[in-house]
C-alpha cells in the first residue's frame, strides 16, 4: 500500500522551504501548472514545468531523485501505455508533451500533499467550499469525504494487490472467484469499520435535537475526522 499512498499524496515531515510556505501559495502554483500544460501544449512548456516540479522536490522537499521515482513508479504501467499509443499514433514529440504534461502535473500536486499536513488541506478545502454554503453545501461533509477517500484508495489498492499475489502463489490467479471474493469481504469490512469509527464519535449523522453533527464547539468536522484518524497523516514509506 505504500506506493500508492506515496502517489496519492501523503505528508511527510520534513525541513525544506516548501514547509515553510504557505498552502495557498503553493496550491495556486500546482494549479498554474496544470494552467500552463494544458493551455500550452507544447515540448517547451511541458519541459519548463517538469523542471520546475522537479525542483520543488528536490531542492524545497529535500527529497532524492531515487524516492521521486519511487512515487512514480505505480503509475508508470499507465504513463507508459499512454506514450507508447501517443508516440505510434502521433509521434514522440506528442508522446512526450502529453505523457511529460501529466508526469509534472502529479509531481506538482505531489509537492503540495507531501509538504502540507492532511488536515491543514482539509481546513482548507472548508474555506474554499465556504461561499457554497449559499446553494446548500456543506463544506465540513466534503472535507470529510476527502479525509475519508485519502485513506480508502490506498488501502483498496493495497488490499487488491495483495489479493492478486495471493492467487498467484497459488496458481489460482485465473479463476476470478479466488481474487474477487475476497477483495469484496475485505472492501466491505473496511467499509465497516470506517462507518463505525464515524458513528463511534458522532461523525456524519443528524442528531434529532437539531444538531447536525458538522460542528462540536472546537473545531470543523474535518478535524473531528483527523482525530478518529481518518486523514492522519503518516508518512507513507516510513516504519
Amino acid at each position: 500500500m505504500r506506493g500508492f499512498g506515496s502517489t496519492l499524496g501523503l505528508y511527510r515531515p520534513g525541513r525544506g522551504c516548501l514547509y515553510r510556505t504557505p498552502p495557498s501559495v503553493k496550491a495556486a502554483a500546482s494549479l498554474a501548472c496544470a494552467v500552463a500544460v494544458v493551455a500550452w501544449r507544447s515540448p517547451t512548456t511541458t519541459a519548463g514545468v517538469l523542471v520546475l516540479a522537479l525542483g520543488a522536490l528536490v531542492i524545497g522537499a529535500r527529497l532524492s531523485p531515487l524516492r521521486i521515482l519511487r512515487m512514480l513508479l505505480p503509475a508508470a504501467p499507465v504513463l507508459g501505455i499512454l506514450a507508447l499509443y501517443q508516440g505510434i499514433g502521433q509521434g514522440w514529440l506528442r508522446a512526450f508533451t502529453v505523457v511529460g504534461g501529466i508526469t509534472a502535473c502529479l509531481l506538482a500536486a505531489r509537492a503540495l500533499t507531501l509538504t502540507t499536513p492532511t488536515q491543514v488541506l482539509l481546513d482548507g478545502m472548508v474555506r474554499l467550499a465556504g461561499p457554497f454554503r449559499a446553494v446548500g453545501a456543506d463544506p465540513e461533509r466534503f472535507a470529510l469525504t476527502l479525509s475519508v477517500m485519502l485513506r480508502s484508495i490506498p488501502y483498496l489498492a493495497g488490499l487488491f494487490v495483495g489479493v492478486r499475489e495471493a492467487a498467484r502463489a497459488r496458481g489460482l490467479e485465473r479463476d476470478p472467484r479466488v481474487a474477487v471474493t475476497p477483495l469484496v469481504i475485505g472492501a466491505v469490512a473496511y467499509a465497516h469499520r470506517t462507518g463505525e469509527a464515524l458513528a463511534a464519535r458522532g461523525l456524519g449523522d443528524d442528531d434529532r435535537d437539531g444538531h447536525d453533527g458538522r460542528h462540536d464547539g472546537h473545531g470543523h468536522l474535518g478535524r473531528r475526522a483527523a482525530g478518529s484518524g481518518i486523514g492522519r497523516d503518516r508518512d507513507p514509506d516510513g516504519p
